[in-house]
C-alpha cells in the first residue's frame, strides 16, 4: 500500500471544527429531552436547575476534553489516548460498545427527524412509520454520498447544517417570547425529596448536553490542533449552553412547566403557541435539519476512530486506506454507514435509547478524561492549553459521569446489563481480531 494512501493531512479550520463539536451536540435531545427534565423534576425552579448544573458540568467536561485533545491531537484519539494511556484491550473493549452505540444514535435522531419532516414532504399515505424510515435512510444515504466526495465537502455541509440550525433555533426562541402569550397555569408543586428528582433530571440534560467529547476524533484534521482545538470546543459549546437555556426558557414561559412536561414534541407545541397550525411546519424543518446536522457530524468523525482501532491491527488495514486528495476512507465510511443503516430497523423508544446511551456513554467519557491525569504526569504536550482548576474540576466531573451510571443502573437496570455485556464481548473481540489480523506495523500518526 502506498504510503500516501495511509496519511491523514489537516484540512479543517477552527469555524469547522466548532461547527462539528455544535451539531455534535445538538442533535434531537433539545426538541425532546426538555419534557423528560420537566417531568422528572417536578417543578420550575428544579426544572431550570438542572439545565443550569448540567451545563455547567458540561462545560467543565469540555475544557477537560480540549485539555486532552490539545495535548493528544491524533486520528481517531477518542481510542488513541486510552489505548496508549492505558491498554489497546480497554480502548477497544470501550470503542466497540461506543461505535454501536453511536450508529444506533445517529439512526434514532435520523428517524425522529423524518418523523417531523414526512407531514411536511410525504403525502398523507406514507405518514406511517415505514414512509419515516424511508426518508430517514435516505437522509443518512444522502449525507453519506456528500461526505463520500470528500472532508472538504463534509465540513461544508456541516457548516451550512449548523448555521440553519443556530439561526432556526434562535428565531424559535426570540419570536416565541416575543409573540405567544405566556402559559397562566400554575406551576407544579412536587411532594417528593428535591435531590432524588434532580438526579433524574439531570440524565436527559446529560444526554442533551453530550456528544463535545468525540471531536477528538478529528484531531489529525484539525489544523493547529494543539492551538485550535480548544478555541473550536470553548466555541461550540458555550453557544449549545446559550442556545440551550434561551429556549428552555421560552418552553417554560409560553408553555408552562406543566405544559412542558406533557409535551413530548415540546418544539411543534412551543411553535403552534406562537405562528397557529403553520407553526407547526416550520418547526419539523427546524428539528430535521438539527437531525441532519448531527448525523452528518457523526458521519464525518466515525471513520478516524476506526483509522486508530486498525493502527493497532484489530481492523483490517482497509480500514488504514485514506484518498489523498479527498481524505475520506471509503472502507471505513461504508462501515460508518452500516452502523447506522442496520439499527434503523431496530430501534425501540427514544427514552429507551437515551438511558442505553448515557450508561455506556458516561463510563466511557469518565475512562477517557481521566486519561488527563495520565498525560499531565507524563507531561505529554506541555507548554499548550491548560484547564483551570485542575486536578479538583475533573475530578467532580468524573465523579458527576460515575453519578449518572449508577442513577441509570438503577433506573433501567436490564439496559445497563445490555450495555456492560457488549462492553465485555470487546475483550474476546480483541484477542481474536489481533490473532487473524496481526499487529499493524505503521507508527500511530504524530
Amino acid at each position: 500500500m502506498p504510503p500516501e494512501q495511509r496519511s491523514i493531512s489537516a484540512r479543517l479550520s477552527t469555524f469547522d471544527t466548532a461547527m462539528v463539536v455544535f451539531s455534535l451536540v445538538v442533535g434531537i435531545g433539545i426538541f425532546r429531552t426538555p419534557a423528560i427534565v420537566a417531568s422528572a423534576a417536578g417543578d420550575t425552579n428544579l426544572f431550570f436547575g438542572a439545565w443550569i448544573l448540567g451545563g455547567l458540568i458540561s462545560l467543565v467536561g469540555a475544557f477537560t476534553f480540549a485539555e486532552v485533545g490539545a495535548r493528544y491531537p491524533r486520528a481517531g484519539g477518542y481510542y488513541r489516548v486510552v489505548a496508549d494511556c492505558y491498554h489497546p484491550t480497554f480502548a477497544f473493549m470501550l470503542n466497540w460498545a461506543q461505535a454501536l452505540m453511536q450508529g444506533a444514535s445517529a439512526a434514532g435522531v435520523a428517524f425522529i427527524g423524518a418523523d417531523y419532516l414526512a407531514p411536511v414532504v410525504l403525502p398523507e399515505s406514507l405518514h406511517t412509520p415505514q414512509g419515516s424510515l424511508a426518508l430517514a435512510c435516505v437522509t443518512m444515504l444522502v449525507l453519506l454520498a456528500l461526505n463520500y466526495r470528500g472532508i472538504r465537502s463534509g465540513a461544508r455541509t456541516q457548516n451550512l447544517l449548523s448555521a440553519l440550525k443556530i439561526a432556526m433555533m434562535l428565531a424559535i426562541a426570540v419570536l416565541a417570547l416575543s409573540l405567544a402569550p405566556h402559559s397562566q397555569a400554575p406551576a407544579p408543586v412536587a411532594t417528593t425529596p428535591w435531590l432524588p428528582r434532580l438526579s433524574a433530571a439531570l440524565v436527559p440534560c446529560f444526554y442533551a448536553y453530550g456528544g463535545y467529547q468525540l471531536t477528538m476524533n478529528l484531531g489529525a484534521d484539525l489544523k493547529n490542533a494543539s492551538r485550535r482545538f480548544p478555541l473550536a470546543i470553548a466555541g461550540g459549546m458555550f453557544t449549545v449552553v446559550v442556545l440551550y437555556l434561551l429556549l428552555n426558557v421560552a418552553y417554560q414561559q409560553v408553555l408552562g412547566t406543566a405544559g412542558v412536561a406533557d409535551s413530548k414534541l415540546v418544539a411543534a407545541a412551543l411553535s403552534h403557541a406562537t405562528f397557529g397550525p403553520s407553526g407547526e411546519a416550520i418547526v419539523s424543518v427546524a428539528v430535521f435539519f438539527s437531525a441532519a446536522g448531527f448525523v452528518n457530524a457523526m458521519i464525518l468523525q466515525m471513520p478516524r476512530t476506526f483509522y486508530a482501532m486498525a493502527e493497532d491491527g484489530v481492523l483490517p488495514r482497509a480500514f488504514l486506506h485514506v484518498n489523498p486528495k479527498t481524505q475520506v476512507q471509503g472502507v471505513a465510511l461504508l462501515f460508518s454507514g452500516a452502523t447506522m443503516l442496520v439499527p434503523a430497523f431496530l430501534l425501540g423508544s427514544f427514552e429507551k435509547l437515551l438511558n442505553y446511551v448515557m450508561f455506556s456513554d458516561a463510563l466511557t467519557l469518565a475512562v477517557v478524561a481521566s486519561t488527563l491525569f495520565v498525560l499531565r504526569r507524563r507531561r505529554v504536550g506541555d507548554g499548550g492549553f491548560a484547564m483551570m482548576g485542575y486536578p479538583v474540576l475533573p475530578a467532580l466531573y468524573l465523579l458527576c459521569l460515575v453519578g449518572v451510571s449508577v442513577r441509570v443502573l438503577v433506573m433501567e437496570p436490564r439496559l445497563a446489563l445490555a450495555g456492560v455485556v457488549i462492553l465485555l464481548t470487546g475483550w474476546p473481540l480483541f484477542r481474536l481480531s489481533r490473532a487473524v489480523i496481526g499487529r499493524n506495523s505503521a507508527p500511530p500518526q504524530e
